[in-house]
């Protein structure tokens, strides 16, 4: 693999000295710091997300409970924690109680290997603004969203109801689906990173962000960690037919808090690993990085959480925006389009990277990018003579419009594409309209 990184050098994880050194008090300190600025920033979150979909929709939003509204999410907390707790009499009532806390837990523990900046001074020992790096820490990120899929599958069966246990195999197989793209974008990473470590990743995206050099493989990512939080234009599990919540229909009270705080805290975290492998994690962006001191001390956790926060608003952005797929559209864009895209692209990059190597190319970075656009090009053409050749054989084969009679049962039904509503003859000369 390190034959074909070219003019990007391997990256050695090196630790900082004295990081074996770093007492047992301070360690603790960092994880209550992550989990208090998880917190935080859900609580954010959601506000965030109550306004600006309030301002898309032309409505005000929270604005009653503290300044702005700030305090609304707070009290919905509260609200959801007192509230009483009700359980399916048909629940597996260990399964049922442990589902929502295993959701929780694997949302929080992701953040293990998220580096929020460079090593800084805390109480007089420097340590790095990370609780834990080892050489596959990407795959450690991937294990444990993985492990969060069981709580949403255990929700769905231990409830004992039908309709829970359809969202959570809705759910389960969205998921998993989409998972698998995500693992597939993370390949042309670690090629041309030469490194499954998050740090290390980081430093490899000094001269240049993998988003610009891996511009189908970041796209892909972007499409599959929407799909991946169950958020819109992906939420499935939440079934037009239905008018149930999917997986957790059956939980009140505390448990549904912590599905609820789960899936917002998965939205942060695959914006977190967004920001890292494409986006230069904590380095400063141009300009900025023009000033010395951008990169030192903890000014870099303030981009690294612009970019997070960048990543939420989109989506946010699509939520007021794109409508609910369909089923069978969600599932053949995950397996047919963004899965063969992404093994294409792998492969692109590994040919790259070894023609590189025996010298046939001489820049790395610009054939990457170029291949990247390339092939970003021929897609949306290939996507765009798709939709074109739809709608015409659409027109072609639309049926001859028939008019029919929608109140012929005794009350009202819409009409089918190629139908026209009408009264007929019988039921017009009954009311006294010999018009149709």
């Amino acid at each position: 693999m390190n034959r074909m990184l070219g003019a990007i050098e391997p990256v050695t994880v090196i630790e900082p000295e004295g990081a074996f050194n770093i007492p047992v008090w301070l360690m603790i300190i960092k994880v209550v710091g992550i989990f208090v600025l998880l917190v935080v920033i859900v609580i954010f979150t959601i506000w965030f997300e109550r306004r600006v979909v309030g301002r898309m929709q032309n409505r005000i939003g929270p604005n009653r409970t503290g300044p702005f509204g700030l305090l609304q999410t707070l009290m919905d907390g509260i609200k959801l924690a007192l509230k009483e707790e009700i359980f399916p009499k048909a629940a597996d009532k260990i399964v049922y109680i442990i589902a929502p806390v295993l959701s929780a837990v694997m949302a929080f523990a992701a953040w293990a290997v998220i580096p929020l900046g460079p090593e800084v001074s805390m109480f007089g020992y420097r340590t790095p603004l990370q609780l834990a790096d080892f050489p596959v820490a990407l795959l450690y990120v991937l294990a444990i969203a993985s492990i969060g899929i069981y709580g949403v599958v255990l929700a769905g069966w231990s409830s004992g109801s039908t309709y829970p246990l359809l969202g959570g195999l809705r759910s389960s197989a969205q998921m998993i689906s989409y998972e698998l793209s995500m693992s597939l974008s993370f390949v042309a990473v670690f090629l041309l990173a030469g490194t499954m470590s998050t740090s290390g990743i980081v430093d490899a995206q000094q001269k240049l962000w993998f988003a610009v050099l891996l511009l189908p493989s970041f796209m892909v990512y972007a499409t599959s960690m929407v799909a991946e939080t169950n958020r819109a234009p992906f939420d499935l599990a939440e079934a037009e037919s239905e008018l149930t919540g999917g997986f957790h229909t059956e939980y009140s009270s505390l448990k549904f808090a912590m599905f609820f705080l789960g899936e917002y805290i998965n939205m942060v975290t695959v914006s977190a690993v967004a920001t890292t492998i494409f986006l230069g994690g904590w380095r400063a962006p141009w300009p900025i990085s023009l000033w010395d001191s951008a990169n030192t001390g903890w000014y870099p956790l303030i981009w690294f959480l612009i970019k997070v926060f960048l990543f939420i608003f989109v989506f946010i952005w699509l939520r007021g925006t794109l409508p609910r797929f369909r089923y069978d559209q969600f599932m053949h864009f995950g397996w047919k389009v963004l899965i063969p895209v992404s093994i294409l692209w792998i492969l692109i990059i590994a040919c790259i990277g070894g023609l590189h190597a025996d010298g046939v190319i001489a820049n790395l970075d610009a054939w990457a990018v170029g291949a990247g656009v390339l092939l970003t090009v021929l897609l949306l053409t290939l996507a765009g003579h798709a939709t074109k050749r739809r709608l015409r054989r659409g027109i072609r084969g639309h049926p001859i419009p028939q008019r029919f009679d929608p109140y012929s049962d005794g009350f009202p039904v819409p009409p089918l594409p190629g139908q026209i509503a009408g009264r007929s003859a019988a039921a017009g000369r009954e009311e006294g309209d010999t018009h149709v």
